[in-house]
């Protein structure tokens, strides 16, 4: 946390820097979003993905990127995935951008964004595919975006969802091969793409 406490700018102009991956990332997430009404990112960041999808609220533990989504119209909480200041059954979606690979505990937070989630609500899940060329290559690089980060498959982040009690498991994935620069159209499924988005409903009852 302290290595991000310092990047907030930088982090943000990445985006500036490859709008080509940027859009082809939104462009997954958006494959598997449904109709919601009141969605909330967890690790929201800089406010990048909330605000390209529409959504309002966001979950953020550092103060310097939480300033820059609110300067964007998100409504920002302080807090951490794994213990999250909302009531139960509050949003209808919950998204989470490539956070999995810094939490301390990934099914606790699964399990929160299911706690506040309304029946029928849906979890998207978007990651860094740990056996994706993106991910090898910032490891034979030794990012110190990612140097802390424990990346994980398609499988494991299924396992979670399932245990968790989410069902109705849909797949996209973009971002084929190790330097993606141009704007990709998402495919279904997952394995391909060092992106992958995993999505998941709340059972109605």
């Amino acid at each position: 946390m302290p290595v991000f406490q310092k990047q907030a700018a930088g982090y943000d102009s990445w985006f500036d820097r490859h709008p080509a991956l940027f859009q082809s990332e939104v462009a997954a997430i958006r494959l598997l979003l449904p109709p919601f009404q009141k969605g909330v990112e967890i690790g929201v960041g800089t406010g990048r993905f909330a605000t390209a999808l529409g959504i309002r609220h966001g979950l953020e533990p550092l103060d310097d990127y939480a300033e820059i989504a609110r300067s964007r119209g998100i409504e920002v909480t302080k807090g951490v995935a794994e213990q999250m200041p909302y009531a139960n059954a509050r949003f209808d979606l919950a998204l989470m951008v490539t956070v999995d690979c810094f939490l301390d505990d990934v099914p606790k937070a699964f399990a929160e964004a299911h706690r506040v989630l309304k029946p029928g609500g849906s979890f998207v899940v978007a990651f860094l595919d740990k056996n994706g060329a993106v991910v090898k290559k910032y490891e034979r690089s030794g990012s110190p975006s990612y140097l802390n980060a424990h990346f994980h498959s398609p499988e494991e982040i299924v396992e979670w969802l399932t245990e968790t009690g989410f069902s109705d498991l849909r797949f996209a994935q973009t971002l084929v091969g190790e330097n993606p620069e141009s704007q990709e159209v998402p495919k279904t499924g997952v394995g391909e793409g060092s992106f992958g988005v995993i999505s998941g409903r709340k059972n109605d009852k």
